[in-house]
């Protein structure tokens, strides 16, 4: 992609998130995502900044995506373009996050009434309307086909494409010395079919050291824990050298 493809200016965006701001190019099917140090919790309402996080998620998210893809996996992943950009496929976002669990944590300890750590005896895949003002509230299949969110057919595909990838994660992560918590998942839809999307990155996951249970993720900015900008360069550390 040449130069003026890739110069990024106010009139070129076309979505900005709480971490990310997404540019069209001038290829209608390719799209640049530019990684902030943004950092927010509790959907929105506790906000603040994480140095240097937004080009460690962009090197996490980019070698991912980049192994992924080499074992087959589809995903909106093109190229990373600099230190926070990245160039992807311009997909039409299903408006629903995927959870996967494989410990209990967060509002899955919480609804359940267990201690956090508790390993599952298989993951549990969720479901989340992707609104903020909403809270991002827990559906199941039968609101996300009443509601036209997506196909029958495409939450059958989304579903057991969500465990493959969660048995590849888990896999490498555990190899670099991570226990993959739980995380989100996006989809999209193009005309390469369903894309896996948006980023995998301590922002979307819960990661703990397999040692010693360290959190190394966004929990440290949601629980003021600090090491904030350790914790992630320390993510991308072990992610790019695995």
């Amino acid at each position: 992609m040449n130069k003026q493809n890739t110069k990024l200016s106010r009139e070129n965006a076309i979505h900005e998130g709480k971490a990310k701001i997404i540019y069209k190019t001038t290829n209608p099917s390719l799209l640049i995502q530019y990684f902030k140090d943004d950092a927010s919790a509790f959907n929105g309402k506790k906000k603040g900044q994480i140095e240097k996080k937004g080009e460690c998620n962009n090197d996490i998210s980019s070698n991912i995506f980049s192994r992924m893809e080499s074992d087959g996996f589809k995903t909106h992943f093109v190229e990373k373009l600099s230190a926070r950009e990245m160039l992807v496929k311009k997909v039409e976002i299903i408006p629903v996050e995927i959870v996967v669990r494989n410990i209990v944590a967060g509002s899955l300890a919480k609804r359940m009434g267990v201690e956090p750590g508790m390993p599952l005896s298989i993951p549990v895949v969720e479901h989340y309307y992707k609104d903020d003002d909403l809270g991002d509230p827990m559906i199941n299949r039968f609101h996300m086909i009443a509601f036209n969110l997506a196909t029958d057919d495409e939450i059958d595909y989304i579903e057991v494409e969500a465990l493959k990838i969660n048995e590849w994660m888990v896999n490498f992560f555990d190899r670099i010395g991570i226990i993959l918590v739980d995380y989100k998942l996006e989809f999209g839809r193009s005309p390469d079919g369903i894309l896996l999307a948006d980023e995998i990155s301590p922002d979307g996951c819960r990661f703990w050291d397999k040692a010693t249970k360290e959190v190394l993720d966004k929990d440290r900015f949601r629980r003021d824990m600090g090491k904030l900008t350790q914790t992630y360069e320390e993510m991308r550390h072990r992610v790019l050298g695995g």
